[in-house]
């Protein structure tokens, strides 16, 4: 990382117009190194050791044309892991070979792991910019102060297993027991420092601790590529698509979707995202393994994958989301799995794409109720549907029918003709955003069952819903709110 960007061209001009360059390297030895100047005849460094430890910090400067000759030097190039005022027409760059390892107790305080993480780094003399990652054991996985100090340094947090951290124990300066009895492992911020840095790497800054966690520092001989380092924390995107075209799918689903390593989903739903599958690892779930399909992403995640779960429209309406989070209360997944990070992203809900093809239904109070008795009792699905008839919603029903399934939805027609007119208007849209799409308006009392099948919502209109036609000849549904009979003044405080 340069340390001084601003310094740059000034540097580049003097080089373009001829200038020789001097080449400084201070690395954290075992021993600390002083800084050296590196002649043409000294730049073979990069292939030399020092104490075993091989040192190719400046290779891919001496590999450069940039004339290193001590006689014409007017530029200095530095490479340090300390902190370093640069003088006149010298670049500091640091090499990210430093991993912080972190311990801490659970719901430690973030400012005291984030300060503690500053002392370790004063107390080694290390520049930040050298911090390639923080590391800690995978218990820790989810712990908010960890990521605290990773985000403060602006760099990954990487999770190794206990038994990998053990296998770091004859290395230890500080083992523990103590450690070894809660986590089994005799260390965590020395141990995932080291492991972090490989057996040429050591410990430049030893355990220390503040009240709830503790901090080590490591030194790796290279810069060090962070994940390719133990494994960072699962993520879990819950997602929903909308209907199904992309034109009503959002830009943060989008992008999430396109970060997954692994997709898991309905084969429809996954089928839906087109080109944004190429490169993934699909997992295809038929319908009725909704149970399976999310233990399996949780456990792709708790494994350190970055995983979609794919669901039609919004993920949090009849879908998904609902069930991850109900894993995490009730257990049945993996203790890895239940540390991952989850992010829910909406979407356009299929009640949102039927009212706007066909108008506004949805402008007043309205209700969602599904209809399928699989999880929730035919009994309790009859009393919501009567409460609704008789608070005069909008009601929007998800699941109106199946293959076995075709009486549900003539119960509910009947049971709304008791409240509202037989002409209150009821939307039948199948298939939205998708080849076949087809949206109509029927009078309640006319609704046909046999006229809708899985892929259609149905929206029945309050007994203040109403029709219009434009000049076009297209009917439109609407719930007023009343902004008609309104005073001019009144209207903003309506539109709220």
């Amino acid at each position: 990382m340069l340390a001084n960007p601003e310094a740059a061209k000034a540097v580049m001009a003097e080089l373009v117009a001829g200038a020789g360059a001097v080449l400084k390297v201070e690395t954290a030895a075992r021993a600390p190194l002083s800084l050296r100047d590196i002649s043409p005849l000294e730049s073979e460094m990069s292939g030399r050791t020092e104490g075993g430890i091989s040192m190719p910090l400046d290779q891919w400067l001496t590999n450069s044309r940039i004339p290193f000759d001590a006689d014409t030097a007017t530029v200095t190039l530095t490479i340090t892991d300390r902190p370093k005022t640069a003088g006149q027409l010298e670049l500091v760059y640091h090499p990210k070979t430093l991993v912080l390892g972190v311990g801490c107790e659970r719901h430690c305080d973030a400012a005291e792991a984030v300060a503690l993480a500053e002392q370790a780094l004063a107390a080694g003399g290390f520049a930040r910019e050298s911090l390639a990652a923080v590391a800690s054991l995978d218990l820790k996985a989810d712990e908010a102060a960890v990521h605290a100090v990773a985000g403060h340094f602006g760099v990954p947090a990487r999770f190794f297993g206990a038994a990998t951290l053990e296998a770091e124990a004859p290395r230890l300066e500080n083992p523990s027991e103590v450690v070894f009895a809660e986590v089994r492992c005799h260390g965590v911020a020395e141990g995932a420092a080291l492991a972090s840095v490989g057996a040429s790497g050591w410990l430049a800054v030893a355990k220390i601790k503040s009240k709830g966690a503790t901090a080590a520092i490591a030194v790796a001989p290279k810069p060090i590529d962070p994940n390719t380092i133990g494994r960072g924390r699962g993520k879990l995107f819950v997602v929903g698509i909308g209907p199904g075209a992309d034109f009503w799918r959002s830009p943060e689903v989008s992008s999430m979707v396109a970060v997954s390593t692994d997709l898991v989903g309905y084969s429809l739903y996954l089928d839906l995202l087109g080109s944004l599958t190429t490169g993934k690892t699909r997992h295809d779930f038929d319908l009725g393994r909704e149970e399976a399909r999310v233990v399996h992403a949780m456990e792709l995640a708790g494994e350190g994958r970055t995983v979609s779960l794919v669901c039609s429209g919004d993920a949090g309406i009849y879908a998904m989301a609902t069930l991850v989070f109900e894993l995490f209360e009730k257990g049945g997944i993996t203790d890895a799995a239940s540390r991952i990070d989850v992010q829910v992203s909406p979407g356009i809900s299929a009640l949102q794409a039927a009212a706007a093809r066909i108008g506004a239904p949805l402008g007043h109070d309205f209700c969602t109720i599904s209809l399928s008795d699989l999880l929730t009792p035919w009994e309790h699905i009859q009393r919501r549907v009567k409460a609704a008839g008789e608070g005069d919603f909008v009601i929007a029903f998800y699941n109106p029918v199946s293959i076995k399934r075709r009486t549900q939805l003539a119960y509910a027609r009947d049971a709304l003709l008791e409240y509202r007119p037989y002409n209150t208007p009821v939307i039948l849209a199948t298939n939205l955003g998708r080849p076949g799409e087809h949206v109509r308006v029927v009078p309640l009392g006319e609704l046909d069952v046999d006229e809708v099948d899985m892929l259609t919502v149905v929206i029945v209109g309050s007994s203040e819903s109403r029709t219009v036609r434009t000049g076009d000849g297209k009917t439109w549904v609407y719930t007023p709110r009343g902004y008609s009979g309104k005073a001019d003044t009144g209207m903003k405080g309506a539109e709220a």
